[in-house]
């Protein structure tokens, strides 16, 4: 499988993140080009576009694109997706993290770790729904879609 090896966030004209967020985007991104399987399928027939693939994250429209390029440059796909599956998902991930980083600061570690599954079973069904969504446009694992999430949810912050 192929891979994404840049990423770059186009956060233009959305608020400017908390310190939590900046710091979620910033692991996420690191995670994500360190190990992620990102592959476009063959369209009618056609050999699939070879990777490894340059990302653009954006909202425009109301909408989030997945602007895709060649490493070598020259677009190769570009995806709108609609925002209101994500919605929900995104609300509850950002209810919890609020939960974990007050909980970090005053609760016993055995609190602090009941709410961190919590968290990551949100952050599961939020890279699930991503999965679904890029269905038949992307193939992604899902570690991959787990940290694309993540940039989602950093996005859909400010939109």
């Amino acid at each position: 499988m192929s891979s994404i090896c840049h990423i770059e966030i186009d956060d233009t004209g959305l608020p400017a993140p908390t310190p939590e967020i900046e710091q979620e985007r910033k692991v996420a991104i690191f995670d994500l080009l360190e190990d992620n399987s990102f592959a476009l399928p063959g369209k009618e027939g056609a050999v699939p576009p070879d990777g490894p693939f340059r990302l653009g994250l954006a909202i425009r429209e109301k909408r989030l694109v997945f602007d895709i390029g060649a490493d070598g440059g020259g677009k190769v796909a570009e995806f709108h997706l609609s925002l209101g599956p994500f919605r929900q998902v995104v609300k509850d991930y950002f209810q919890i993290c609020e939960s974990y980083f007050e909980a970090v600061k005053r609760l016993p570690p055995a609190q602090i770790e009941a709410i961190d599954m919590a968290r990551r079973g949100i952050h599961n069904e939020g890279a699930r729904v991503l999965q679904e969504r890029l269905e038949g446009k992307a193939d992604l694992d899902i570690d991959t879609a787990r940290r694309l999430f993540t940039l989602i949810c950093v996005l859909h912050f400010g939109g």
